[in-house]
């Protein structure tokens, strides 16, 4: 597979400055595909310095250009998007089906959001006796995960383009391919050199150097959130803004009113997404006692019909987690229903699809974010029960309730301690803002509230007006 061997930087690859690369690996098969450049810090301190020289000119941009930009770049997306689904499959072993739908389709729905956004913000507006300005907060630091490439760079490059912010984008080690799509496709897209900028390399490399940087004002980063408090001590020590979605240890709350078939099935389909790879995946569900045998009965069967149709996992690291998240809910009591730890193929980074029964709330595959195909079913009392269990964790990103009728299931989201709460299966909207409570994060993506993170505002006082 065709790969740059250098950085997007000022509007043309260069070579990076330093000889160390990225293996790209295929977590089928295990076969290396491509190399990247592993940057160093003189590689971002480079991105940085153009994206600072761009910023001037691009932030006084009217936002009907910058709008016209981002068309432009969902036009090119939409012309690749085969080409790229095909890259974001061999680099994550997302099936191609996935890889076409949703990381590719859903950034693609994403981009032309932000440039209906960028044409239609009041980035000016009058309270009283005062104007307000809506101005871009100045260098965007990305640093975006592994496991949807695309949608991640997405969420966050356009909206900063659409404030009129400058980026560096460091992503992911195992998906830089994707990135490097995105780069070309930014540059046919029309988008003034030095806008947007791209550094390959490695977390404790180049992306500590890049929320570490004094002339970046604004670090956005998604991943883990041991990974997020460091991004964030870096950029409190400089009073920098940063923007963190984090972890997710999502609960799925089935009342009894509701229909049980649909909430389990739609419940498991959740999880095995993407391999179990998403900070947001329902990976508790919560089941009244009264109908959990019956729930439990459900989920494993809809589990074992996953076992040949999810992908594998990003990395052998990766999988070694998941399996060891494994091993544990069987060493501290949980009762495997589906699955388990054992490795379904010789080859690849599969994990099977996993169910446990008789988890309870302490134990550590109820608490703690295993990124993988594993779904814990917990039994509750009563709805106080269920509520204290899915507020009992550090995390708050997302979720889901299924009653008989709508209201109710309103009822019990209000009083979540979550981001995001899909009501009865509620579709996903990448339009609503996307973000979480507590240790999932600090401030939101897509949408206008996606917007206004890259946004800082001026009040200008007049006598009268």
């Amino acid at each position: 597979m065709q790969a740059h061997d250098g950085m997007y930087i000022d509007g043309a690859w260069r070579a990076a400055t330093g000889p160390d690369l990225i293996e790209v690996v295929n977590p089928v098969d295990e076969q290396v595909i491509a190399h990247v450049p592993a940057g160093a810090v003189e590689d971002v301190d480079a991105a940085v310095r153009a994206a600072r020289a761009a910023l001037p000119a691009w932030a006084a941009t009217a936002p009907a250009e910058r709008a016209a930009r981002l068309t432009a770049l969902r036009d090119v997306l939409v012309a690749r998007k085969d080409e790229i689904a095909e890259t974001v499959t061999a680099e994550l072993g997302s099936p191609l089906p996935f890889s076409q739908s949703v990381q590719v389709g859903l950034p693609i729905l994403v981009a032309g959001s932000y440039a209906e956004l960028a044409a239609a913000h009041p980035f000016q507006e009058e309270v009283g006796n005062s104007v307000i300005h809506h101005e871009p907060v100045g260098v965007v630091g990305a640093i975006t995960p592994w496991n949807y490439p695309l949608h991640q760079i997405v969420a966050k490059v356009a909206p900063a383009l659409a404030a009129g912010c400058t980026v560096v984008l460091k992503p992911a080690e195992d998906t830089p391919l994707t990135a490097q799509l995105f780069a070309e496709a930014v540059h046919e897209a029309g988008v003034p050199a030095g806008v947007f900028n791209l550094v390959t390399g490695l977390g404790p490399v180049a992306g500590q150097a890049l929320a570490g940087h004094e002339g970046v004002d604004l670090v956005s980063f998604t991943g883990s959130t041991a990974v997020g408090r460091r991004i964030g001590a870096t950029a409190g020590a400089a009073v920098k803004k940063v923007a963190l979605e984090l972890g997710g240890k999502s609960a799925n709350v089935i009342l009894p009113s509701a229909d049980l078939a649909k909430a389990v099935n739609v419940g498991v389909a959740n999880v095995m997404s993407n391999s179990g790879q998403t900070c947001s995946a329902w990976t508790r569900m919560l089941v009244h006692r009264d109908q959990y045998d019956e729930a439990v009965a459900l989920a494993a069967a809809a589990a074992e019909k996953y076992g040949d149709r999810i992908g594998p996992v990003v990395n052998a690291r990766q999988q070694a987690r998941v399996r060891g998240y494994i091993e544990k809910g069987v060493a501290e009591g949980a009762r495997l229903v589906a699955g388990g730890p054992d490795c379904p193929r010789e080859r690849g980074w599969f994990v099977r699809p996993t169910v446990f029964a008789d988890v309870t709330p302490e134990m550590t595959i109820a608490q703690e974010e295993i990124f993988g195909p594993v779904l814990s079913v917990l039994r509750y009392e009563d709805e106080e029960d269920a509520l204290r269990i899915a507020n009992g964790t550090v995390y708050g990103l997302a979720g889901a309730v299924w009653a008989g009728d709508d209201a109710e299931a309103v009822a019990f989201a209000r009083k979540l301690e979550t981001g995001q709460v899909d009501i009865n299966g509620g579709r996903f909207n990448p339009r609503a803002p996307f973000g979480g409570y507590k240790q999932s994060g600090v401030g939101r993506e897509l949408g206008a509230h996606g917007l206004a993170e890259y946004l800082q505002t001026k009040s200008l006082q007049f006598q009268e007006r």
